[in-house]
């Protein structure tokens, strides 16, 4: 009982030593375009993909209770190679970690992400389902999106867009560039009663565009 304690407390000093470091790099600040950041609404936080750490910056800016209510969906494979990722992944941030072995797969992602809505979870996921290292502004989002709105329809489907992570923690670098960030959340999305797939996912993913900075957009 001591050690699950003492590990819990090393949990949580280690996430707040991650939240002071993100913004100290980052300065990253919230912009709260189209939800009241307060409301304790379940929530599904979809966002664009560049960087390991996107997941973090999202999470360092909601406020302490919808913090402790959100967990990352993040690839199995990375973040429980090695001991300290494990740690961080399972420990600090309780991930919802996905085994990336396609139809092999015991249980779905889908599933494995209503069951942690189902236990009051809200989830961060990222659609394009891999991190976007091509000059598209985003990669094709995934059907998975759309069918676990489609299961649980009652998770508000936020768009988050977030500026600047991919150049300040670009792709192999290990020591990341002090650089400003902003992530911007959109209004909720829900799926139509009769909606299909490939509408929906176009929708999604205009959501996602129109949170860019006018910058990224020309």
């Amino acid at each position: 009982m001591a050690e699950r304690g003492m590990r819990g407390f090393a949990a949580w000093l280690c996430g707040r030593a991650i939240v002071l470091f993100a913004r100290a790099v980052t300065a990253v600040r919230p912009v709260w375009q189209g939800i009241d950041p307060g409301n304790p609404r379940q929530r599904v936080y979809f966002a664009n993909h560049a960087s390991h750490g996107d997941f973090i910056l999202i999470w360092t800016v909601l406020p302490p209770r919808q913090q402790r209510m959100t967990r990352p969906v993040a690839g199995a494979d990375y973040w429980r190679k090695g001991k300290l990722r494990s740690f961080i992944g399972a420990d600090v941030f309780n991930a919802l970690l996905i085994e990336r072995t396609g139809a092999d797969a015991p249980v779905s992602p889908v599933d494995l992400m209503a069951e942690a809505l189902d236990q009051g979870s809200s989830l961060i996921i990222f659609p394009e389902g891999t991190r976007n290292q091509t000059d598209m502004d985003l990669l094709p989002l995934k059907s998975g999106l759309f069918h676990l709105a489609r299961l649980r329809p009652r998770a508000e489907l936020v768009p988050v867009w977030i500026e600047n992570l991919n150049r300040v923690l670009p792709k192999g670098a290990l020591i990341p560039v002090p650089l400003m960030c902003k992530v911007s959340f959109g209004t909720p999305l829900q799926v139509g009663p009769d909606e299909a797939k490939d509408d929906f996912l176009i929708r999604a993913r205009a959501a996602l565009l129109a949170l860019r900075p006018k910058t990224e957009a020309t």
